[in-house]
């Protein structure tokens, strides 16, 4: 419950910012109002740029960013950030005090709850200096504390201590969004690395050992099959970006393709259909080339006659319509719907894993309703269908 009230703070924040924003724009030559009004809009406006160095989690850059909004939210004299062990940031005067912010903050740390020190515990010789009483308030992300928010004045009250621990509770809500971020992050990292273990050590043998059969016979061949497979691995092992275009995908399906040829030949027939429009568009990384992969796989399995795929991707409007087909050995619908909803397999299924992965992180970049759509039968092949929108916020290809 503690975690869903920051939660419930920030959507009313946003929705007030939003608001807010309107009545700017529909009032753009106008006042914006009485005293009240104004004070509102300028305390949602500093709200609003102190939140995204939060957004980063309590890291010191961000700290320093976050700490005159902060500091202008409360009106002390000054404010300390610390994480517990070393002092992130502070703004405003009284630079003396800095030394003593760690101090300040060990109360809060252990025990979770608002201190208030008066002058005993922060003033200092200095006659003029204005720092003589603080209040301090632990900062929680995953209900966890991590830090601390310290306000100094020369004064305290009932309202600064309530402001403070208000102030504290947004920054609470910046810093779980903050996890939460990096748990997706973290998440999708996870998924890629899971599909990138799903690249058949097989394969990898079998295209060396196929590259190295031409050596002698075909060395030119074996030159361009192996820079082939280097830029085949080089892309499916790639670092950064979390979606790639359709043409880059396409273009290491068709390196894949290529590989499988020199060893299948014949055996191995393949179909492309492909709507020059649609190359642009952005997909999540990995998301197309495994489902190649299980095409192959099971479009060769167990027979002597040619294997036959179809890779198809048109125009569907403000879609791109994609399909993977093969005439191979099938499924069990069934049997395919439990892997798909993730329950486990015994011994567990490559295709089955990847299915249920790519159909994952398809729901969660675009929606529910962008999940894979599989038709199967035993004997009766495969086809993968998936819908890609051509613009979706936040998704762009590097």
């Amino acid at each position: 419950m503690g975690a869903v009230l920051p939660v419930i703070v920030v959507l009313a924040l946003v929705g007030v910012l939003a608001l807010a924003r309107w009545v700017i724009w529909g009032k753009r030559r106008r006042d914006l109002g009485g005293p009240a009004d104004r004070a509102t809009f300028q305390t949602l406006h500093t709200a609003s740029l102190a939140a995204p160095p939060l957004r980063a989690g309590l890291t010191e850059q961000g700290a320093q960013k976050a700490a005159r909004h902060l500091r202008a939210l409360l009106g002390s004299a000054a404010i300390a950030i610390t994480d517990g062990q070393r002092l992130l940031a502070w703004d405003g005067v009284g630079g003396a005090h800095t030394g003593s912010a760690v101090a300040h903050a060990s109360g809060p740390m252990s025990n979770g709850r608002t201190d208030v020190l008066g002058p005993g515990a922060v003033a200092c010789p200095q006659v003029d200096c204005p720092i003589k009483y603080a209040v301090v308030v632990p900062l929680t992300a995953d209900g966890r504390v991590v830090g601390t928010l310290g306000a100094y004045g020369d004064s305290s009250s009932a309202w600064l201590i309530r402001a403070v621990e208000e102030v504290g509770h947004w920054v609470d809500a910046q810093l779980g969004l903050a996890e939460l971020d990096q748990s997706r992050t973290r998440l999708a990292e996870a998924e890629v690395r899971a599909l990138r273990a799903q690249i058949s050590p097989h394969f990898i043998y079998n295209s060396l050992t196929t590259i190295a059969s031409f050596v002698r016979t075909d060395p030119e061949r074996a030159r361009e099959l192996l820079l082939e497979f280097a830029d085949f691995t080089r892309y499916s092992f790639r670092r950064h970006g979390d979606f790639t275009t359709l043409a880059e995908e396409l273009r290491s399906v068709d390196r894949y393709l290529l590989l499988q040829r020199a060893r299948f030949g014949d055996q191995l027939q393949v179909t492309l259909r492909i709507a020059p429009e649609v190359l642009p568009i952005a997909l999540p990384f990995l998301c197309l080339q495994p489902l190649v992969e299980n095409a192959v796989r099971h479009g060769l399995q167990d027979r002597s006659e040619p294997g036959h795929i179809t890779i198809i991707a048109e125009d569907a409007g403000s879609e791109c319509a994609i399909s993977v087909e093969d005439d191979g050995v099938g499924m069990d619908p069934e049997r395919l719907g439990r892997l798909l909803a993730g329950a486990a397999a015994d011994p567990p299924e490559e295709a089955g894993i990847g299915l249920a992965n790519i159909d994952l992180r398809m729901r969660q970049v675009f929606g529910e309703g962008y999940g894979l759509a599989v038709e199967t039968a035993p004997g009766a092949g495969t086809k993968v269908m998936l819908r890609v929108p051509k613009y979706h916020p936040g998704v762009s290809a590097p």
